[in-house]
């Protein structure tokens, strides 16, 4: 007999995880309210206080990093077509 593994929203796990970081009951309390592992609300807390800092980034500054990322991209393909270029020009010239 094969079992499935329950799966939990993301909006589930936030839930669960701001009220373990809360701290006002305990896991094994929260664990038996939401039917689910005490260990698992652990690591979602852990998780969830881990990526915090990333929500409060300035969004200015990570689309700079984007338009970097598309850049070097461009940079890249125009290196490889210049040295396609360069080999079909040298093949031609041995044609003639």
């Amino acid at each position: 007999m094969t079992t499935t593994r329950k799966q939990y929203s993301p909006k589930f796990k936030a839930k669960v995880a701001v009220e373990a970081i809360r701290g006002e009951r305990p896991l094994s309390q929260l664990a038996s309210q939401y039917h689910v592992h005490p260990v698992q609300i652990g690591q979602w807390r852990k998780t969830a206080t881990e990526q915090m800092p990333e929500l409060f980034v300035d969004g200015r500054k990570q689309k700079r990093g984007g338009e970097e990322v598309e850049k070097d991209a461009l940079y890249e393909e125009i290196g490889r077509l210049k040295v396609e270029l360069d080999w079909l020009k040298k093949k031609v010239g041995l044609l003639d």
